[in-house]
C-alpha cells in the first residue's frame, strides 16, 4: 500500500489542506507537520521518511514541495509518485534572501502581522483573496514567531533540486497558479522540463495557495495522479 502525504508550505498546517482532505478521504492523505519539527528541508526530508514507514506518494506545497523533492533524493526507491504544487527547485536568490532575513527580524521582534497583513495579496490572485485572507492569516499568526523565523532561515538555505530532478522516475504531477506571484509559473515549467514524463498544469484565477484557491481542480488532479500508480 502507498501512503498519500500532504506536505504543507511554510507556516501552514492541515487547514490549508482541508478541502483536500473532505474531497479524497478515502485515499486516506495523511498531513505531515515535519517542517515544524526539524531545521532543514533535509532534517525535514529525512523526519518524513523515519516517520511514515513503506511507499509513499508525496502531495507538497510551496515548502512542503521543496521537502517533497528532498525525500526522493534521499530515498527514490520509496517515493513511489511526487505532485509539486507552487514550488521552486532553485536555491534561494539573493533578493529573496534579504526580503526573508529583514522579515526575520521583525518576526524577532514580535511585529508578525506588520509582515503578513501587507504581504498576503501576493499569496492569492486577486479573486480570491477578500474571500480566503482571513483563513491565510489565522494558520499563519497561529505558527508563531518561532516557526516562522525557523522555517524561513530553511528555505534560504535549501538544496538546489534540479541536480537530481533529472534522476525521478516515478509518476510527476507540477501544478501552479496562472497568477502565482510567490513561485511564478517559470519555477514550475522548470521543473517539469527536467522530470521525464511529468504532467504540468497551469491553473487558471489562482495565485499562490492553490489548495485554497481552486481546489476542485488540484482535487480532480491529485486523483488522477494518485490513480496512475494502480495503472
Amino acid at each position: 500500500m502507498v501512503s498519500l502525504v500532504l506536505l504543507p508550505g511554510l507556516a501552514s498546517d492541515h487547514r490549508m489542506w482541508r478541502h483536500q482532505l473532505e474531497a479524497l478521504h478515502d485515499l486516506q492523505p495523511q498531513v505531515s507537520d515535519v517542517h515544524m519539527r526539524c531545521d532543514s528541508i533535509e532534517a525535514m526530508a529525512a523526519a518524513l521518511l523515519a516517520e511514515t514507514p513503506g511507499d509513499l506518494a508525496l502531495c507538497g506545497a510551496s515548502m512542503g514541495g521543496m521537502i517533497a523533492m528532498e525525500a526522493v533524493r534521499q530515498a527514490p526507491q520509496r517515493v513511489r509518485a511526487l505532485a509539486l504544487l507552487g514550488t521552486n527547485a532553485r536555491p534561494e536568490d539573493d533578493a529573496m534572501r534579504k526580503l526573508r532575513e529583514d522579515a526575520i527580524v521583525l518576526f524577532g521582534q514580535g511585529r508578525l502581522r506588520d509582515v503578513i497583513e501587507p504581504n498576503i495579496a501576493f499569496a492569492f490572485h486577486p479573486a480570491n483573496a477578500t474571500a480566503l485572507a482571513g483563513a491565510y492569516l489565522d494558520f499563519v499568526l497561529d505558527a508563531g514567531a518561532e516557526q516562522l523565523i525557523r522555517q524561513n532561515r530553511a528555505v534560504i538555505v535549501r538544496p538546489d533540486a534540479r541536480v537530481h530532478l533529472g534522476g525521478v522516475r516515478c509518476p510527476t504531477l507540477v501544478m501552479c497558479g496562472d497568477a502565482d506571484q510567490l513561485t511564478p509559473s517559470v519555477c514550475s515549467q522548470e521543473i517539469a522540463s527536467l522530470v521525464a514524463g511529468a504532467r504540468f498544469v497551469q491553473v487558471p484565477q489562482c495565485g499562490h495557495m492553490l489548495t485554497m484557491e481552486q481546489p476542485d481542480a488540484v482535487n480532480r488532479e491529485v486523483r488522477q495522479w494518485f490513480a496512475s500508480l494502480a495503472a
